[in-house]
């Protein structure tokens, strides 16, 4: 008995890291910010076959379900801004933690959250995804929400409130959305909207440790990269610009011309180089991590005349893929930048506003109204299946990928299916 547990630790230990990461999904877009869960199998029709349990949710909400240890963690609000014709009464609006067990989807705690008065009023761009759109960050035993002007949250996996930290009293028309990330023993927030800046807590306090100002009109997160020469770098991607910073001190080590437009996706990291994609002039620019300075002429390796506006990109097998907000599906080989197709996905109007996520050898894309598309992740355009779910709100969020299996949320409900 001895013997075998030995060699299934032995095994268990030899395995490679994104294999044993696929456990967990710890913060947006799963980990190392990739979207990528290559070694899950999801079948084409999965909505029609392969659910195992559906929980409702005590409100709506665009951030991205996370999953540690078994439990499944996101947010929601509720009180107010549920129906742009009747929004309701502000003093009314909560903001809520929910934990769901991973196995059944039993809920087994949600915290309530005052939210930090006045918030943006429920009118114009805000109704599209509302007051909780910040995908929390989790490792063992905590789980750290960004919660928007209300503030930067720790809970224990038990529900109770570790610390808070306030981290500014800006708001904008369009809400908040960066996630955190973990870098050490920091917190790492993008507060573009709150303050205008890249703030840094530490894990077991709260107490702030570095602040970076300058991050303009920026609603993505940061993402964290290795260079050539093994040192980790933090990237953001904001109006103008690509920065790369130290992560323990906040020092801006480079910059490099970037999106010349608002920025809401998340660069993706592949080796050293970053690539970025955003705004309405549809950009796309890889850069590589490393320098100092201005890099633009030296480290920026191409650009091309494609993007997104809101969901982020996916690298697998030397090309990009995303699906646009518009609904086109667009491929570019990483190597140079070259467009290799753009095909417009599903009938009538489809809007993305979710990340693409591979699952397996397969691109999943969620679109807000008009179903769940499966494509090839490959450099020839194929659409494999469309999935649909009776549940006539509305899908923001991105898909999370652990454990072999899928979890979706929409403003309703939090789904879960097979994804081995």
């Amino acid at each position: 008995m001895a013997l075998r547990f030995a060699l299934a630790w032995l095994i268990v230990a030899c395995l490679p890291p994104v294999l044993a990461a696929q456990e967990s999904w710890p913060q947006f877009r799963g980990p190392a910010a990739a979207a990528a869960a290559p070694q899950a199998r999801l079948q084409d029709q999965f909505a029609s076959k392969s659910l195992l349990w559906r929980t409702r949710l005590p409100g709506p909400g665009a951030s991205s379900p996370v999953v540690h240890s078994g439990r499944v963690f996101l947010t929601c609000y509720s009180g107010y801004g549920l129906d742009p014709q009747e929004p309701g009464d502000m003093d009314n609006l909560r903001l809520h933690v929910v934990c769901v067990d991973a196995q059944s989807g039993r809920v087994l705690w949600q915290k309530e959250v005052p939210p930090q008065l006045p918030e943006q009023p429920y009118r114009g761009f805000i109704t599209r995804h509302g007051y909780a759109s910040n995908t929390p960050v989790v490792e063992p035993d905590r789980v750290y929400v960004h919660l928007g002007r209300a503030g930067l949250f720790a809970f224990d996996f038990q529900g109770r409130r570790l610390w808070h930290a306030s981290l500014g009293k800006g708001r904008h028309s369009w809400g908040s959305a960066g996630s955190p990330v973990l870098y050490h023993d920091l917190v790492i927030v993008n507060t573009s909207v709150e303050d205008g800046s890249l703030q840094a807590f530490d894990k077991q306090t709260g107490r702030r440790v570095w602040r970076t100002p300058g991050v303009r009109r920026c609603w993505g997160s940061p993402v964290l990269v290795t260079t050539a020469q093994g040192e980790v770098e933090l990237v953001v991607s904001m109006q103008g610009a690509i920065w790369g910073l130290d992560p323990a001190t906040g020092e801006k080590l480079w910059q490099c011309q970037g999106i010349q437009d608002y920025v809401c996706p998340t660069p993706v990291v592949h080796g050293d180089v970053i690539y970025a994609i955003g705004g309405r002039r549809a950009q796309c620019v890889a850069v590589r991590a490393g320098g100092r300075g201005d890099v633009t002429e030296t480290h920026r390796l191409w650009q091309a005349r494609v993007g997104a506006n809101v969901p982020s990109p996916v690298f697998y097998q030397g090309y990009l893929y995303w699906v646009n907000d518009r609904g086109q599906a667009v491929c570019v080989r990483a190597e140079d930048g070259q467009v290799v197709y753009q095909r417009r996905v599903g009938r009538g109007r489809t809007v993305v506003y979710a990340s693409t996520v591979l699952v397996g050898d397969k691109l999943l894309a969620v679109s807000r109204h008009n179903g769940i598309f499966l494509l090839a992740a490959s450099p020839e355009y194929r659409l494999l299946g469309r999935n649909t779910l009776e549940d006539d709100s509305t899908f923001n969020a991105t898909a999370a990928v652990a454990g072999g299996r899928l979890y979706l949320r929409s403003d309703q409900y939090l789904y879960c299916f097979k994804a081995r």
